[in-house]
């Protein structure tokens, strides 16, 4: 017989059997560990109360997923990062660095204590290793491929990061500071070849006035339309005089300007004509303009008219067409660049970069850093393994078992927080993203269900939650009512329930329901008389007609009720006469076992459904794969929702001032009572054999036979 490499001891909570796990070695044999008796198989990296960045580096295939082999795998690596793998059970925030056993994880460790002037510390802690901008401040070369500006010796490469950067953007590095990487540098210089290269296609025609033809082309660009307006406006004036105070604008336009301040820059009148309107006439470029097109003018004609047709106030149409020919050229190379990226910097700025040899000084920064990268993913190895040493345990214990949710000592990692509502507070609640759809599956856990809408008024967030009723009744939950939610880390939010999933809570609640049943139905039957005898008296009264006499009672009418009041007397006589005929000391006894007759089969279905209750389909419904029947049974339920309860050693004041008046309720059952036992002694013979004239009890019987035989020989409706 084989002895196997790994010994296992195991729990028994909810129903089904647990793995314990109580030292280093049960988790670095983790995957020796038949996954079929792991409780959990995958939980998201959402939605719990765990530290999102350790599930990330757990998440090593990013699919925001956490399985069986993600967990052994972490274990595995933090095990033997360690001396002591037992170590991974404390929990603890503070890494020694006595107790890492990879030297070259302990060198980095060190390395970052002394980038943050703690060389004399003796442990480290998850902000000092995720603290990156701190631990690399001091460094440009860390490994992250990205140079900031300061890296560069020499202010001329400097000054081609600050040009790439300004035209490709900037990528942060771990010091925090903006840089470069080779993607960067690779598309700056691409954009550049390209850019001088599309220049390069360019000739005389294209750029009549070589480097300044772009900024000449930009101010004709800015005036071509209000220069075609002016010169379309003269033809049409030209061709009919008669549309020449239309083309000008008319009086009135100029009046409603006249009784507002103008601005210096005539805005106001921008959309007026250039010029004013003579047919024939060529545009002038020094006087008679639209105040607001003055500047603009001035700057085309010394761009663009005096390069092409030399110094002139006037430009002619043929003028006008002469330029924008010259220009033709240009605008259908400049409607197709290449490398737009770089245009900004000008051609001579891209050229002079090319010529130079900067690409490859800054290639060699880059790949300086990039040797760094194994010591600076060491860097980052630390952080990890911290991250592991504080939250690794605690995640299999909510994962591999349940032992934090079966222990109580402290919350599992999926409640969300604790509702108070209706005098409970409930432990068991979860997070879920849209109740509709998480309804579905939790339905089948067989406990009740009541999902809320969470309010947090300082910030205004909402959130849903369901939380899980295992202790108390139902008599008081519905949709609407209002309760607070406190959360992990002890903020209050306003809760509504919104939807309930009704299954049996308590078995005291089981005990009473048939009582509370018959109630209700006596309750709302007394309810519907009344309002259809309320509908009724209103309806007479509105349609005031007489009231009808009260029809005659037959007498095999009265021979039927008075037959079905005997036979219930009857019954209710023989009742007390099993009473009557019992010890004192048994009646009690009698009445409970009535009561448990009444109650047990109703208590018997609450257990049956009781002690299915699973926590599996909650869970799986926020996307867990639980693996086991996690049952919630009823000593276990009882635990998780707190019924209100007295302090011990209160004091009671037990005067109501508001309490009703029970001195009819007193009067109208001692009637009922004395009532009853006439009765008892009249129908036992107790008053016949003292008072044989008053009541005896065989003229009743004889009344009753008589009333049998007229029932019997009534006459058949048809």
């Amino acid at each position: 017989m084989t002895t196997p490499a790994h010994i296992w001891s195991f729990w028994r909570a909810g129903g089904f059997d647990q793995v314990k796990l109580t030292s280093g070695a049960d988790l670095l044999h983790l995957d020796q560990l038949d996954q079929k008796l792991w409780v959990a198989l995958a939980c998201p990296t959402t939605g719990l109360e765990f530290d999102s960045q350790t599930l990330k580096l757990i998440d090593t295939d990013h699919d925001g997923r956490i399985r069986a082999r993600d967990i052994i795998a972490a274990c595995r690596w933090a095990g033997t990062c360690l001396h002591n793998p037992d170590d991974l059970l404390k929990g603890a925030s503070e890494l020694p660095l006595a107790a890492i056993k990879d030297p070259q994880l302990l060198a980095s460790a060190k390395q970052i204590l002394a980038n943050l002037e703690k060389s004399n510390a003796t442990t480290l802690t998850i902000d000092d290793a995720s603290d990156t901008v701190k631990i690399f401040a001091g460094t440009h070369f860390n490994g992250d491929g990205i140079i900031p500006v300061s890296a560069a010796g020499d202010a001329a490469t400097q000054a081609v990061i600050n040009d790439i950067i300004a035209c490709c953007g900037s990528e942060i590095d771990r010091n925090g500071k903006p840089g470069i990487s080779q993607a960067k540098l690779e598309q700056f210089f691409t954009e550049g070849n390209a850019f001088a290269g599309w220049y390069d296609q360019a000739d005389a025609k294209v750029l009549p006035l070589g480097t300044d033809t772009p900024a000449a082309a930009a101010m004709l660009r800015a005036v071509q339309t209000k220069v075609d307006d002016y010169f379309s406006r003269c033809r049409l004036a030209a061709y009919d005089p008669r549309a020449l105070p239309a083309l000008n604008r008319h009086e009135t336009e100029y009046l409603t300007l006249a009784g507002k301040d103008l601005s210096r820059a005539g805005t106001e009148v921008a959309g007026f004509p250039l010029a004013r309107i003579v047919a024939g006439q060529p545009l002038p470029l020094t006087t008679g303009i639209n105040p607001a097109w003055t500047t603009a003018l001035a700057e085309f004609q010394s761009r663009v008219v005096v390069p092409v047709l030399g110094d002139q106030a006037a430009l002619t149409e043929a003028d006008w067409d002469l330029i924008t020919g010259k220009f033709s050229a240009y605008e259908t190379w400049a409607a197709r660049p290449a490398g737009p990226a770089v245009e900004k910097l000008g051609i001579q700025r891209v050229r002079e970069i090319l010529a130079g040899n900067s690409q490859a000084k800054i290639a060699a920064l880059i790949a300086k850093d990039r040797a760094l990268e194994p010591e600076a993913n060491r860097i980052a190895d630390v952080e990890k393994l911290i991250r592991y040493y504080r939250d690794l345990y605690r995640l299999c214990v909510n994962f591999v078992n349940f032992q934090d949710f079966y222990s109580r000592r402290k919350p599992a990692i999926f409640q969300a927080g604790t509702l108070y509502l209706d005098q409970r507070s409930c432990e068991l609640t979860l997070y879920v993203e849209d109740a509709s759809r998480h309804v579905a599956m939790a339905s089948l856990a067989g406990a009740y269900l009541a999902y809320c809408d969470c309010v947090h008024q300082a910030t205004g967030e909402k959130r849903q939650i369901v939380a899980a009723f295992t202790g108390g009744d139902s008599d008081n939950l519905m949709v609407g009512r209002n309760g607070v939610f406190y959360d992990r880390h002890g903020r209050d939010w306003d809760a509504t329930i919104t939807r309930v999933v009704d299954n049996p809570i308590s078995l005291r609640q089981a005990f009473w329901a048939p009582y509370k049943k018959f109630i209700r139905v006596i309750e709302e039957f007394m309810a519907k008389r009344a309002a259809d005898a309320n509908t009724a008296a209103t309806a007479q009264v509105q349609n005031a007609a007489p009231p009808e006499l009260p029809k005659k009672i037959d007498t095999g009418t009265l021979a039927a009720i008075g037959l079905v009041l005997t036979t219930l007397l009857t019954a209710l006589g023989g009742i007390f006469g099993v009473f009557a005929k019992l010890p004192i000391w048994q009646v009690p006894v009698a009445l409970f076992g009535i009561m448990m007759a009444i109650s047990i089969p109703s208590m018997l279905l609450a257990w049956l459904k009781l002690r299915k209750r699973n926590l599996g389909p909650i869970l799986d419904a926020n996307g867990w794969a639980v693996n086991a029947k996690a049952r919630i049974n009823v000593p276990f339920g009882a635990a998780l929702t707190s019924v209100a309860k007295l302090p011990i050693g209160s004091h009671r004041d037990l005067v109501d001032p508001y309490a009703e008046s029970t001195a009819g309720r007193n009067r109208t059952i001692l009637i009922l009572v004395v009532a009853g036992l006439v009765w008892g002694a009249w129908f036992f013979g107790a008053i016949e054999h003292f008072f044989p004239q008053h009541l005896p009890k065989s003229r009743y019987l004889i009344w009753r036979e008589a009333a049998k035989l007229s029932v019997t020989n009534a006459p058949t409706a048809h």
